[in-house]
């Protein structure tokens, strides 16, 4: 009888967290261009270029600096990377984080397997400080998902930026990494 309910259990889909590739661009690039179409998570306006999306790629792996998919059956249904935070030196041991997830796909733990990556990459990197900027305070997905894992509020942008015909504010979350600012860095 067992058996014969293991037969009838959906299978349910692998998710894998992984380093993106040249191979996943296009995917990738169409998922960023629906947030950036048809949502606030970005405040750009017109969707970059896969041409685009591939140096920005390039330059996050340059710096150390985590870039990931999420894939399941081998189709994208997510990315996030982080980047430094400011250019100047004395920002350099603080990050900030990016998630976008597949139309669709949401609601369903991509994101915060991918942001449980990044903070993994970026803490073994030797990062202390990750800062999360997100957009539209109406965003709640990703308030949710970044307070799951570790995120504190520490401040709102009012009217910060104007899209679809609104002012938005951004949120800003932060948590520490590893030792944070309890030890200086090495």
């Amino acid at each position: 009888m067992l058996a014969d309910i293991a037969v009838c259990a959906p299978l349910r889909p692998t998710l894998v967290v992984r380093d993106a590739t040249d191979d996943d661009l296009s995917a990738i690039t169409a998922i960023y261009a629906h947030h950036v179409l048809h949502g606030t998570a970005s405040f750009e306006l017109a969707p970059p270029s896969a041409a685009d999306m591939q140096a920005r790629r390039l330059d996050i792996a340059q710096q150390g600096l985590p870039y990931l998919a999420a894939v399941i059956d081998e189709v994208v249904v997510g990315f996030a990377y982080a980047t430094r935070y400011r250019p100047r030196p004395a920002y350099r041991h603080t990050v900030e984080d990016s998630i976008y997830v597949a139309p669709g796909q949401a609601g369903k733990g991509i994101g915060g397997h991918l942001l449980r990556t990044v903070i993994e990459r970026c803490t073994a990197g030797g990062w202390r400080q990750m800062l999360a900027v997100v957009g539209d305070s109406a965003n709640a997905g990703s308030l949710a998902v970044h307070a799951r894992c570790g995120f504190v509020p520490v401040g709102t942008l009012r009217s910060v930026g104007f899209k679809h015909g609104e002012w938005r504010d951004t949120i800003l979350m932060q948590r520490s990494l590893g030792d944070g600012d309890r030890a200086p860095p090495v």
